[in-house]
């Protein structure tokens, strides 16, 4: 047996509470030696009881380290608990908070312990954001509905994009387009910053608590929630509380009455005088002058941006923020942001933008989930380049799915492609066969599926700002085909619970086939994914008789099934 290779940490993601009255377990082996782990647990203060006994359930594996998880639960919610670990040889050893045992003596004097599980401890996860699949939309480039708030020089719609290029795009087209949205079945609309702001993106804010003009009005912004709400669905609105833009209020005083400015403390300066033409001030990414990086430590900044993220919530009814660059702000104001905007609406969600793993901020006081760029690039690498193969490709989002709780899992937003990188499809090399082969994926897989406007009929585009092009609206232009497809793919998954709650076992990812099982109490569906130019044949996890969900067909399968070069099957199991 492997010893280095065995962890358990008690705290999360190894142990934390899954309800008030049940705790979650994890523990950590080494791959190869194929191990079956067993938890002893009793309450923390009986001395004389027996240790009750507990199975642990495989639950992902890369090529290093195979997980296990089980739940246990005791009337008072203290736990003592210890792990036996049998490897493949029948070796055994016991683990404990003094490290590994080859014998079980006195395993009580320094058995782990979770001391207590109270209410407040427990993360409340959103039923409402996991049952959701996301949009996003770039509003200067999805829809002109109003020419009227059009800036200077706006450009004609659909010519190449530049980094400063205004379309006039606003809040009216979005309004005048939510049918397509509904019609598409997504009700989860993301949308990049709508705040005053010089530039086209919105992320350098001029004031917090204005739209920008060439959007529309306060009206507008009120008009198009309520209508949201209406068509049932959620809304959630960009920030960036890392930098303003450099003509923000503060900013700017800065800039005019320098050391007599009573804001030098809202900014990392470096010296005076203070100028834009030769950056001496901490900023976003390198030395870029629109975007200087609040000093969030200054209690007046954080009472500032608090009072922002309270009053879309509460004056708008938004229903929760996507923050901007936010593992760059500290903890402790996300903790603090969270308790803030938590307050005015409980059910508001609150998800980051962190395009690397993130487990500090999602502990459950901080953050309900991040944009998963990790499952972008994985997707990416295997669906649209190729590039690795199945056992690394479920490799990497096993080891993903292990540093976070299960609550956590279900609300990733698993993106395929967003504003700041090239579309799928040209990752893809135009390869539309391979988008559906990814999408179908994505919406099968455990987490949150999310579509960036476009990618739905077949938009194309490279690295920033070619990945922002114009909403193409002609029909003449748009695939249809895949348009229908991406439709049936949500049906799919908002008619399946399994979908939503379904706990995720990998069954194969060998040679270019990955098939998982997706389980809610005795329901399974059996999703299975050939990346190939081969047929395959599966014989692992097959059900004796299931529904093919795409096509509606019933299947007689007899041990095994065919998939199709570059095809998928989402099965639903009748007869296990």
């Amino acid at each position: 047996m492997i010893r280095h290779a065995i962890l358990h940490i008690p705290d999360t993601p190894y142990a934390y509470p899954s309800g008030k009255d049940s705790l979650n377990l994890r523990l950590r082996t080494a791959k190869g030696d194929r191990a079956e782990v067993k938890v002893r647990y009793k309450d923390r203060y009986d001395w004389t009881g027996r240790f009750q006994e507990k199975a642990m359930e495989h639950f992902a594996e890369d090529s290093l380290f195979e997980w296990f998880e089980c739940k246990v639960s005791l009337p008072r919610n203290r736990y003592r608990y210890y792990f036996e670990i049998t490897d493949n040889k029948g070796t055994k050893l016991w683990l404990d908070e003094r490290g590994l045992k080859d014998t079980e003596d006195n395993m009580e004097a320094a058995a782990f312990q979770y001391a207590y599980i109270g209410e407040s401890d427990v993360y409340k996860e959103s039923d409402w954001l996991q049952r959701s699949v996301a949009y996003q939309i770039f509003p200067d480039r999805f829809e002109n509905g109003d020419k009227g708030n059009d800036p200077d020089d706006t450009k004609s719609w659909g010519m190449k994009p530049t980094t400063k290029s205004m379309f006039g795009g606003d809040l009216r087209g979005i309004i005048n387009r939510l049918d397509h949205i509904k019609k598409l079945g997504a009700d989860l609309i993301y949308m990049t910053p709508i705040f005053s702001s010089s530039s086209n993106h919105k992320y350098n804010t001029m004031d917090y608590y204005s739209v920008d003009k060439s959007f529309g009005s306060m009206e507008d912004v009120r008009e198009l929630i309520e209508k949201c709400h209406n068509l049932g669905m959620r809304i959630i609105f960009d920030a960036v509380f890392n930098h303003s833009g450099s003509d923000f209020f503060a900013f700017r005083d800065i800039l005019e009455n320098q050391t007599d400015s009573k804001y030098t403390d809202w900014y990392h300066l470096e010296g005076f005088p203070v100028r834009t033409d030769k950056v001496n001030y901490y900023t976003f990414a390198d030395s870029i002058p629109s975007m200087p990086k609040f000093n969030i430590s200054n209690p007046e900044v954080r009472e500032y941006l608090l009072g922002v993220g309270k009053y879309w919530v509460k004056e708008m009814g938004i229903d929760g923020w996507r923050l901007d660059v936010c593992d760059e702000v500290d903890h402790s104001f996300w903790k603090d942001f969270r308790k803030a905007v938590k307050s005015v609406k409980e059910d508001a969600v609150i998800i980051g933008e962190i395009m690397h793993e993130a487990s500090s901020f999602l502990k459950g006081d901080e953050l309900d989930s991040i944009m998963n760029y990790p499952f972008k690039g994985a997707s990416v690498d295997f669906f649209a380049k190729r590039a690795i193969d199945a056992e690394r490709f479920s490799g990497i989002l096993a080891s993903s799915r292990a540093m976070y709780m299960d609550q956590i899992n279900r609300q990733m937003w698993n993106l395929l492609g967003s504003h700041d990188t090239q579309r799928f499809l040209t990752e893809a090399g135009e390869d539309k066969g391979r988008l559906r082969l990814a999408a179908a994926f994505q919406f099968m897989y455990i987490g949150v599926p999310y579509i960036y406007y476009g990618d739905e009929i077949g938009m194309s585009g490279g690295k920033d700002p070619l990945c922002r092009g114009c909403m193409v609206w002609d029909e003449d232009r748009q695939d249809m085909d895949l348009l229908m497809f991406f439709r049936r793919l949500i049906a799919i998954r908002k008619e399946n619970p399994e979908l939503v709650k379904g706990d995720l076992k990998m069954e194969v990812a060998k040679d270019g086939l990955v098939a998982f099982s997706r389980r809610s109490k005795d329901e399974r569906i059996l999703a299975v994914f050939n990346n190939s130019d081969k047929k395959k044949n599966l014989r692992k996890g097959i059900p004796s008789r299931a529904i093919d969900l795409y096509t509606g067909d019933t299947m007689e399968l007899n041990g095994s099934v065919v998939v199709l070069p570059m095809g998928f099957l989402v099965l639903k199991v009748l007869e296990d």
